[in-house]
């Protein structure tokens, strides 16, 4: 039996998305128009559009499409901001982020999940996205701040120099705190050194490679 992406695509968007309190219509619509199942695995497309965390290798995830649809709705991106995403994963949130904003610098620990993304990205016709492969949590770190921040994966507490690669006047996404109850958040930047947080709502996230919570030894 051949699957109706279209329908399953439009059927994720009403009655998952939207039902989560993601009611901006150009958020609602990006979801609705990029192919997801062109970013998930092969072995997992069937449940491209399904309400659960889909595994892409290397202990990682592709975020539910819930939490998708609240991320970019959060981050109110404008066409003339300037996007860093920590974590590229298998690109689809990447292309999100590059149809709403000026561009894209997005950087992964993993070489695989960067090709691979490069090559998804090129195949929906999306070039405002700069790729890299390094460690943002140790060394690497980009050219310059950048109006949004997207964490996409979970961190036990918000790294201060990711702080440093946000604007004034810019935000950042992220999702921090310990299994099973971390919180998603936006923390906006007022000035040099003032913060206003929001918290969204809690979930559940594997790590970013590197931020796993190191066990204490009992001596």
């Amino acid at each position: 039996m051949t699957m109706n992406f279209e329908q399953a695509r439009h059927n994720m968007v009403e009655q998952q998305v939207r039902t989560w309190e993601v009611l901006d219509a150009e958020v609602l619509g990006l979801l609705g128009d990029i192919r997801r199942e062109d970013f998930v695995p092969v072995r997992y497309r069937k449940l491209a559009f399904a309400d659960l965390n889909i595994p892409l290798g290397h202990d990682q995830v592709m975020m539910k499409p819930i939490v998708e649809g609240r991320l970019l709705q959060a981050a109110e991106i404008g066409a003339d901001d300037t996007v860093l995403e920590i974590g590229t994963g298998s690109g689809f949130v990447t292309a999100c982020l590059a149809r709403l904003a000026k561009s894209v610098v997005s950087v992964d620990i993993i070489e695989e999940f960067t090709q691979g993304a490069g090559r998804r990205l090129a195949e929906n016709g999306i070039d405002n996205v700069e790729l890299f492969t390094g460690d943002a949590l140790q060394g690497w770190q980009p050219e310059q701040a950048h109006d949004v921040v997207v964490v996409t994966g979970s961190v036990p507490e918000v790294p201060e120099h990711f702080r440093g690669w946000v604007n004034p006047g810019g935000r950042m996404f992220v999702i921090s705190g310990e299994s099973p109850a971390m919180e998603a958040r936006v923390l906006r930047r007022l000035g040099a050194t003032e913060w206003a947080e929001e918290s969204l709502f809690e979930t559940d996230l594997p790590p970013l490679v590197g931020a796993e919570t190191k066990p204490e030894f009992e001596f």
